[in-house]
C-alpha cells in the first residue's frame, strides 16, 4: 500500500495507531481538515475517497469552490544571505527570482525522481 492515497486530484495520509488499533488519516496540502478512519487497508482506502467525495458534495451545496491541493505559490524563508545570492543569480540570467526557483525545483525534482527510479 502506497504511503500516500489519492483520489479525485486529492492526496491523503496513511498513518496507524497502536493505541487504538486502528488506521487513519487526514487529506492533505489543503486548509480545510478532512480525517478518515478505519480498521483495515481496504476500509481505510474506501474511507479516503469517500472522505474526499463528501467534501466535493458538501461544497458543491454550499455554492463553495473546493481547494485545490498546492494553490501554485508558497512563501520560503531562506534567510538573507541565500535570498541575496539567488536575487544576484537571476538578475545576472535576466530571469525573475520565481523564474529561478521554479527551475531550481524542477531540476532538484527530476534529479529525485532519476535517482528513484533506479
Amino acid at each position: 500500500m502506497a504511503t500516500v492515497l489519492q483520489h479525485q486530484g486529492y492526496y491523503g495520509s496513511v498513518e496507524a495507531s497502536t493505541e487504538d488499533n486502528c488506521l487513519y488519516g487526514k487529506v492533505l496540502y489543503i486548509q480545510a481538515l478532512i480525517n478518515y478512519e478505519a480498521k483495515t487497508v481496504t476500509a481505510l482506502e474506501k474511507a479516503f475517497r469517500h472522505a474526499v467525495e463528501d467534501y466535493l458534495r458538501d461544497c458543491e451545496r454550499g455554492g463553495i469552490p473546493p481547494e485545490k491541493p498546492c494553490k501554485g505559490s508558497f512563501n520560503v524563508r531562506v534567510g538573507h544571505d541565500l535570498h541575496l545570492a539567488a536575487a544576484r543569480a537571476a538578475t545576472s540570467e535576466g530571469a525573475s527570482l520565481n523564474d529561478l526557483v521554479r527551475k531550481a525545483l524542477t531540476h532538484y525534482l527530476a534529479q529525485r525522481t532519476a535517482r528513484h527510479s533506479r
